[in-house]
Formats: structure tokens, C-alpha cells, sequence
């Protein structure tokens, strides 16, 4: 037995009184911190999951415990703080109570060096769990919602070393109920339900507050921190949501405690799935012996990718006090925490040596790498919804979040929970299929993807789908088909029969706009007007097959939106030289096809087609394509759409082929599912890609008219469309986009979506959007669905794209947890379809902030 004086020198417990200031009955779907996610990564953190309900989670977080704190091999202060952020059959059943009660025996058990003081805090309780503790004996009509509690406990356990440097045990429970059932129930039957997004804010200000504040200014001590969740893996929160979602914005990696019992290895593989599948990390599995040796099967499922550790069984005796087990489990948690120690040097050493690494090795798309400094580097630990989780080295190594501002150029639609959900769908189609190859094949994820495709963005006009890989390819893919459409209406192709080289003295072009881009193929390029992207440097092939037209465009400036018409527009009458609109809706508009404007337009279009039309000519435009209504990587140009829907009906009447490039447009990029919704009118040929599978996995399709598809039918495999991929139509590809297409539209999916799945809310605040076209930095400005893009004011060599001009808006808008990426002097902010407006204005108003700084130090 331990000497007297080694028993508690002090215990106190301090009663606060209850109040409910801090009520929180609303729920949501998708976790998300209210403020700036901060994850300090100075001391491990874990979170010991469970398969299941009463397996030992709080078992294994005092053994890890006691292996920190009271370890023989250290004479130096240490700090373990256990957190428990939901707990239900409160007080009766207190687990942050249970590691406070055994490490204060433990110590006198174990008698340590260093002094032990120890703590207990239990935070906020409904009312029926406040009552069990303060007795005030409400009746349960007055029992609503959620307070402060306050309730705290405290001891002290001398050490061998008599007085001196004192190691420190704190226990938290964040928030607790009374009756003894799953969070999700006890939150509604005593009113507390509290916010997924409350119960993250709580958790990570308390990790931030605890971590930092471990050192002192005479010495730094060592930390450890063990977070408990509540029941199973898939076990619900308060709000309802499942707990390996609430916790996911953290993605502390995670510890799991499986099952070993009988039938206990199925559901430890499950729950070890289930996590993965959400992108934890697992640094170990744990779990009581029950004599049926399950770490075997459990260890050839793993294959030594995660160590098991196997813990002795429990004493079925209620009675007893868990010493001699934690005795002769203490071998065990001394490996399981040296395992944990371990996987967390390792993380924090992959890194902090990402940033050189990468620039050494990686030869990063168009990035101009003497101009990276590896300080510029972006380390990105993973992304939840639309916000990257980013690694940050500075005085004290954290994790922080940014919103991905770029849409990951512009693939990027799904929150958090769709996101999850993709992850699920892709599993189970990589699974079923693997890949399988499309020709004369048919299976499930193919056939349902392009039936949506048909019965969406297709409707009314498309007959087939075409699968391929990338949006570059989609084009490519659609310049052969409007080539073919175009021979064939115009008989090019009567002497095929005869001699396969029929044609060759024949050149068929593109008409196009000037400003577009189609992507980085070589056929694509041709397509496109002279630019960056097609100059010498880039592609010295480059001849730019096509007439490039200067198109009009409509952009916002102080407030209003006005129409800029290139030169080379012959106005017939001075009243159009400045064309201003009362609102963005009046910009697209039908009426205005009865204008003068549409007059001028179709007389300028006639007049440039009239060249390639004659008899005897062997140029011909064979193919109109481009961006409807937003020009992307060209500077984000809104092009009149007036304009677009005159040159389209133009083609049409000469039998030219229309392609709509909704590569970037496309899946309510725009507001709209089809950007031809915008232009009320239909092309013959389309292109989606990027947001068609969310932007989780390369895919992309070209639809088609029927005209379009029989030009290629003929007895002769030669005059089929000679076109392929290995991964033509992959079913991951397939089932990515058939759930993002049905997301996407679904009003009980996507809030944004109306009632009739036909538009988007308006996403940008229209205040916001006038006061930043309004400010003396900016020359213009285009929001549009999920898009809003400026163009600084510059001159010279600080306009275009190759200018440097924004960098330093870029560097305050990423200090400021936005993550953009410019086009020259264009900076854009890109949302989801999902994407809350109360998010997009949190976002303007970052960007105004940032535009204030920016202009002090331009000094316009």
C-alpha cells in the first residue's frame, strides 16, 4: 500500500450555477465550423473510435493515459488531455469521470516521480442531466434546452520526487445529457439538440486553447490528446448526423477499438471501412481479447498496413476496480502509444518536407516554377467539402482551412456529404466493374448516365452521348463530328467510295471567338484565336484554323451593367454606342432579338461568313463553336448573349454545325443546368466535363444531335467515328456523374435548386456585388450562378495573363482562408452548386477587405 503521504493532498469540486444563455436547438446536415478552422500539430492528437458500443474506448484512453503520464522512463512534466465531446447518461455514466478516477489511483498505485494534478470539467448539459447534479428538482414540463454547466473536479497525487515539476491530467466533457441512449435521441427528448457545427467550434476552440497553451515561458512539455467519440463509428450525433461525418472537418487520425467478440471481426471491418471511406487515417487497431484470436483474420485483412494490438480481457466483476487488468495491460498501451508517437513524427515529417519535395520533382501545369519559392508552396492535407485543410509552418505548425476559391479549377461542386457520398458510389463501382471496356458493351453506369445526360443537359435536342476522358478531348471528339456533319450536308463526301483520299485539297475551319479557349490538344488549340495558350513558345504546330471573331461583352462597372462592342461594328445609328442595362436578366432576354442591336449583329456575322461561301472555294467554316456566355480561361469575359444566339442562328441557316463548349459552363456553373438555357437556343453539338462528375474523377461527354450521329452510318467501318479511349465511358466516371447530375437538381439534396430543379437562388449578394464594381481598384465585374470574377484596374505589362499584378491579392485573400488562383489581372471567387449565399457574401466580403489592402499598396 502506498504511503499516506502520497494520497490527495486537495479535492474540491466547484459547482457553477446552470444557465441556458447558450441554447442551440437547430440542426444540420453538413458539418461545418462556423469559424476558421485551427488545428494546432505541435502535440499528438488522436480520436479512439469504436466498432461498436461498449467496447473500451474509455478503457483504452486511461491506459494511454497512464502510459503517458505516469511512465517510469521520464522525470519531466507531461500534459494528457482527454476530451469527450458527447455524453449521454449523464451523471451516472461520466467516462471523462472514469479516466479521472483511475489515473488519480493508478498514480498512487504506480507512485510516479512527478506530482500528478489532475482535472475534471464537464462544460454544458441539458436540463434533466443538470438537475441530476445540482438537485434543483425541476419537473421535466420546464426541461429545455442546452447551458453552461461549469461543473469541474480536481486532484493532487504527490510523486516519489516529493514536490517539483507537476504533470497534469485534464478531462472534458463538452456536452452532456442524461438518459443513457444514442446522442441523437437523448438531444430530442430532453430539447438540447445542439449544432454539428456548435459541437466542431467547441471541440477545436478547446484543442487550440489547451494545445497552445501547454508551454510556458521557462519550458515546453510534452502533450498528449486523445479525443472519445460516443458509441459506434456510425453512431449518430446530436443533431442526428453520424459521428465519423460530424468529426470530419478535424480528420485527426484516428485510433480504432475493435470488437472481439463473437462476430466482432466483421463489424471492426466495417467500421474500419467506414472511416477510410471518409479519408481517416488509422494508426492502429485495438481491442480485449476474448479468447478468439480475431487479430489473425483482422491482420491478414490489413496486411500489416495497420498494427493490432491485443488487449487482456476484462474482469466481468462489477466490482472490481480495473488495477491489476491496467497492470497487466500496461505493456500493451505502452506500444499502442509509441505506435500513435510514431505515426505522428512521421506525419509531421512528410509535411514539412512536402513543399521542397514537390519542387524538386513535380513540373506543375501552367506554373512558372522560378517564380514558386518553396515557401509558396501550398500543402494540402485533405479537402472537406469546398475547403482544402491546409498545412501551415509557421512559429507553430497547424492545420487551418481555406475555401477553395477555384473551384479546383472549376471542377468542384459537392459538399461535404455529397462528397461522401461519391466516395461510396465510385467504391461500389470499382468493385463491381473495375473497368470494363465500352465498345458494343453495355452495363448500368453507362446506360443511367446518359440517360440523364439525354433527359438534362441534352433535352429537346441530343440523341447520343460520346464518352471520353477530358474536356480537350470532348472538343476534339466534337470538331470530327461537326466536320463529318458539314461534308456530309454539303457533299464533300460523294467520292469517298471511289478514293479514300477525296477531301484533301479541301480545308475546313472553325468559326470561334476571339478570347476563347477549348483546351491543350492540338486539335483543340487549332480552334482557338491566337493567344497565350497558342503562341510559339507553347505550340509552334500552331496555324489557328478558324475566322475569330471579337465578340461583345457585357460586364458591371459602379453598379451598372453595360455593353462594350468591339471595333470593326459598323453602327448604323449613334444611340447604341453605350448600351446600358437596367439588370442582368434584361442581358438575356428574348425581346431583344427585335432590336436594331440584333440587326447589326446578323449584317456583321453575314458579312464575315460571306467570304468562305462562294462557289469554287476551298476554305470552308465547317464547324461554330464556343463558350456560351462566360469565356473562362480567357479572363472570364461575359460575351453578349444576344451575340452568341444571333451567330448560332446565322450557322444554322448556312448549314454550319454549332458546338457549345460547356466544358466550364455546364452543371449550373451558370445558374442554369445548360448554359443554352441562358442562350434559349441549342447547338448540334456539346461538351461537358469537369462539375458532370463533381471534379472527383476525369470524365467527359459529347452529345450529339441524330442528324449529327447518322452522318457517320454507312456500310463501311471506315466511315465510322475512328475515335477512342481505353477508359471510354469507365463506370466510376459514369457513376460520379449520374449522382452529381442527380444532386445537383434535387431541391431535397440541393438547397439552391427551386422547387422545379430548373435554376439556382441567387448566390452573390447584389449590394456586395455593386459596391466591389464600384471600388476605384476594379474594372469590372461578372456574377453570374456560381461564378464572380473582377479585373483589376492595369495598364501595360500589368494586364493580361501574364501578369504578376494581382499577387499580392492573392497572397491577403490565402492569408484570409481563401485559396484563389488568378488569370493575370482577373481574380474570380467560384462556388459550388450546394454553396450556402451567406458563405459567397462571407467570401465578397473578404475580397472587399482584401481589395482595400491591395489598393493602399498599389497606390492607384
Amino acid at each position: 500500500m502506498p504511503h499516506l503521504s502520497h494520497l490527495f493532498l486537495c479535492r474540491r469540486y466547484h459547482l457553477k450555477n446552470f444557465s441556458t444563455t447558450t441554447t442551440t436547438t437547430t440542426t444540420t446536415n453538413t458539418p461545418v465550423t462556423r469559424s476558421p478552422l485551427y488545428l494546432p500539430l505541435s502535440h499528438p492528437t488522436f480520436l479512439i473510435w469504436a466498432a461498436n458500443t461498449s467496447l473500451g474506448k474509455t478503457l483504452v484512453s486511461a491506459g494511454l493515459a497512464a502510459s503517458f503520464l505516469l511512465s517510469e522512463s521520464s522525470s519531466d512534466p507531461r500534459k494528457f488531455l482527454y476530451l469527450k465531446p458527447i455524453q449521454t447518461g449523464f451523471p451516472s455514466d461520466s467516462d471523462s469521470s472514469f479516466v479521472f478516477r483511475k489515473l488519480s489511483h493508478l498514480s498512487l498505485r504506480r507512485q510516479p516521480h512527478s506530482p500528478l494534478f489532475s482535472s475534471n470539467h464537464v462544460l454544458r448539459a441539458s436540463l434533466p442531466a443538470a438537475n441530476s447534479v445540482l438537485g434543483y428538482g425541476c419537473g421535466t414540463s420546464c426541461e429545455r434546452g442546452m447551458g453552461n454547466l461549469g461543473w469541474y473536479e480536481e486532484r493532487r497525487v504527490e510523486g516519489e520526487g516529493g514536490s517539483g515539476a507537476v504533470s497534469e491530467l485534464v478531462c472534458k466533457t463538452l456536452y452532456a445529457w442524461r438518459e443513457a441512449v444514442s446522442p441523437h435521441l437523448a438531444a430530442e427528448r430532453e430539447s438540447g439538440v445542439v449544432e454539428d457545427a456548435v459541437v466542431m467550434d467547441t471541440l477545436h476552440n478547446c484543442l487550440r486553447v489547451e494545445l497552445e497553451g501547454a508551454g510556458d515561458t521557462r519550458k515546453e512539455i510534452d502533450v498528449f490528446c486523445v479525443v472519445e467519440s460516443a458509441g459506434g463509428v456510425a453512431s449518430p450525433g446530436p443533431s442526428g448526423s453520424l459521428q465519423c461525418d460530424l468529426y470530419r472537418p478535424l480528420r485527426l487520425p484516428a485510433i480504432l477499438v475493435g470488437d472481439g467478440r463473437l462476430g466482432g471481426i466483421s463489424g471492426t471491418i466495417s467500421a474500419y471501412e467506414s472511416l477510410k471511406l471518409r479519408g481517416y487515417d488509422i494508426a492502429a487497431v485495438v481491442f480485449e481479447d476474448h479468447g478468439l484470436v480475431n487479430e489473425v483474420p483482422l491482420l491478414s485483412y490489413l496486411r500489416n498496413r495497420v498494427p493490432v494490438l491485443v488487449l487482456p480481457p476484462v474482469p466481468e466483476d462489477l466490482s472490481n476496480d480495473l488495477m491489476e487488468w491496467f497492470d497487466e495491460s500496461r505493456g500493451v498501451f505502452d506500444s499502442l502509444k509509441e505506435k500513435m508517437l510514431s505515426a505522428y513524427s512521421e506525419r509531421i515529417k512528410r509535411l514539412r518536407g512536402m513543399p521542397k519535395k514537390a519542387g524538386e520533382i513535380f513540373w506543375w501545369p501552367f506554373t512558372q516554377h522560378k517564380l514558386v519559392p518553396e515557401g509558396a508552396v501550398t500543402v494540402i492535407d485533405s479537402r472537406y467539402g469546398e475547403n482544402f485543410a491546409v498545412f501551415k509552418a509557421h512559429n507553430n505548425e497547424f492545420i487551418t482551412q481555406q475555401f477553395d476559391a477555384c473551384a479546383s479549377w472549376w471542377t468542384q461542386g459537392p459538399d461535404a456529404t455529397l462528397q461522401t457520398e461519391l466516395a461510396r458510389d465510385m467504391g461500389y463501382a470499382a468493385a463491381r466493374f473495375g473497368h470494363v471496356m465500352f465498345p458494343e458493351n453495355v452495363y448500368e453506369p453507362a446506360l443511367e448516365c446518359a440517360e440523364l445526360l439525354l433527359e438534362g443537359v441534352g433535352k429537346g435536342w441530343a440523341s447520343r452521348a460520346y464518352f471520353s476522358d477530358n474536356g480537350s478531348t470532348a472538343i476534339e471528339i466534337a470538331l470530327k463530328m461537326a466536320f463529318r456533319k458539314f461534308s456530309f450536308d454539303h457533299g464533300l463526301l460523294s467520292d469517298f467510295r471511289k478514293d479514300n483520299m477525296a477531301g484533301r485539297g479541301v480545308e475546313l475551319m472553325v468559326l470561334a471567338l476571339r478570347g476563347s479557349y477549348h483546351g491543350d490538344t492540338l486539335g483543340a488549340m487549332e480552334a482557338q484565336a491566337p493567344s497565350s495558350y497558342t503562341g510559339f513558345l507553347q505550340q509552334p504546330w500552331y496555324t489557328g484554323r478558324g475566322l475569330f471573331l471579337d465578340p461583345p461583352t457585357v460586364y458591371m462597372c459602379n453598379s451598372t451593367w453595360n455593353l462594350a462592342l468591339p471595333e470593326g461594328f459598323h453602327l448604323e445609328t449613334s444611340k447604341l454606342e453605350n448600351i446600358a442595362f437596367n439588370s442582368r436578366d434584361d442581358i438575356f432576354h428574348k425581346r431583344r432579338d427585335g432590336s436594331d442591336l440584333a440587326e447589326i449583329y446578323s449584317s456583321y456575322i453575314s458579312k464575315q461568313l460571306s467570304q468562305y461561301s462562294g462557289s469554287g472555294s476551298f476554305n470552308h467554316i465547317g464547324a461554330l463553336i464556343f463558350e456560351p456566355v462566360i469565356q473562362g480561361a480567357g479572363g472570364m469575359h461575359m460575351v453578349d448573349p444576344l451575340f452568341q444566339r444571333v451567330l448560332a442562328n446565322e450557322c444554322r441557316l448556312k448549314r454550319i454545325p454549332v458546338i457549345f463548349d460547356e466544358v466550364f459552363t455546364g452543371f449550373w456553373r451558370l445558374g442554369k443546368e445548360t448554359a443554352a438555357e441562358l442562350l434559349c437556343c441549342a447547338p448540334d453539338i456539346a461538351c461537358f466535363g469537369k462539375l458532370m462528375t463533381g471534379g472527383v474523377i476525369p470524365f467527359a461527354t459529347t452529345l450529339a444531335t441524330n442528324a449529327v450521329f447518322t452522318s457517320f452510318l454507312a456500310d463501311s467501318k471506315l466511315m465510322a467515328l475512328l475515335h477512342g479511349h481505353s477508359y471510354s465511358g469507365h463506370a466510376m466516371g459514369c457513376t460520379a456523374a449520374a449522382k452529381s447530375i442527380k444532386w445537383f437538381k434535387d431541391p431535397q439534396t440541393n438547397l439552391n435548386v427551386n422547387s422545379e430543379g430548373t435554376s439556382l437562388r441567387e448566390l452573390w449578394d447584389e449590394e456586395l456585388v455593386g459596391q466591389i464594381s464600384s471600388h476605384p481598384a476594379v474594372q469590372r465585374v461578372v456574377a453570374l450562378g456560381t461564378l464572380f470574377a473582377l479585373e483589376l484596374r492595369a495598364e501595360g505589362s500589368n494586364a493580361g495573363y501574364a501578369s504578376l499584378f494581382a499577387s499580392s491579392l492573392v497572397q491577403i485573400l490565402r492569408e484570409d482562408g481563401v485559396w484563389t488562383r488568378p488569370l493575370g489581372n482577373v481574380i474570380y471567387l467560384m462556388c459550388g452548386p450546394c454553396t450556402s449565399p451567406e458563405i459567397c457574401s462571407h467570401l465578397l466580403v473578404k475580397l472587399y477587405k482584401g481589395l482595400e489592402q491591395f489598393y493602399q499598396i498599389k497606390a492607384y
